[in-house]
């Protein structure tokens, strides 16, 4: 198993981070109005698949992923960004979930959870803006239960070399405008936190987008 990079978030770069989501807030989910629409169902089968009662989601944005929590579940949600919570805030209202999502202002690479605490965990299009993925994939490793599963919704480097090169070309260019990277590796950061993946399912543009299925190891 290999550890994260470092022991503690940098402050500098998830401060920057911070402040390139807050700027978007206000217009994000408009940004994303077609690419969701691609999203909808890969939303739905991520969460088809999650197990268990007491669920973690980090990243949760503007709560586009609240539609489509399971019936039966508490969902516990953070975010790194005031402005994005708030909207999920206002989601959380309209959708009358009140009582079913606690939500909280924190960091997957430093969370605020004693060790075992959930049963799953969940994130979709978060591991390519986190400034230490696998310091973040490292952190949902010991707040998941051993035996308990971590679901990804991944967009990453593309496993085509001409392509992977021009999105490592492109990729200063983009985490500037957008805050998210375009060419991490993440089944690879996954591997690298500890965690046993159990599936990789391609979802679209030629192993771009991917499901990711882990599970924590039992101790």
């Amino acid at each position: 198993m290999i550890t994260a990079s470092t022991s503690k978030p940098d402050p500098v770069t998830t401060e920057l981070t911070r402040r390139r989501y807050q700027r978007l807030s206000s217009i994000y989910d408009m940004l994303e109005g077609l690419a969701e629409r691609r999203y909808h169902p890969w939303r739905t089968k991520l969460w088809s698949q999650v197990p268990g009662l007491h669920v973690l989601e980090v990243g949760v944005g503007t709560g586009k992923n609240m539609p489509f929590y399971p019936v039966g579940i508490s969902i516990t949600g953070i975010d790194l960004t005031p402005g994005m919570l708030l909207r999920a805030q206002e989601r959380v209202a309209d959708l009358g979930l009140n009582s079913r999502i606690d939500l909280h202002l924190g960091d997957v690479q430093q969370l605020d959870y004693t060790a075992s605490t959930f049963d799953s965990a969940v994130a979709t299009f978060v591991f390519c803006s986190v400034p230490d993925p696998v310091l973040g994939l490292c952190e949902l490793r010991r707040v998941v239960k051993p035996g308990g599963s971590v679901l990804l919704l991944e967009h990453m480097r593309s496993p085509n070399p001409l392509v992977g090169r021009l999105m490592d070309f492109l990729n200063p260019f983009i985490v500037r405008m957008m805050g998210a990277n375009i060419n991490r590796e993440t089944v690879e950061n996954v591997r690298k936190a500890g965690l046993k993946i159990e599936q990789v399912e391609d979802l679209g543009a030629g192993g771009i987008f991917n499901l990711i299925v882990a599970r924590v190891p039992s101790k």
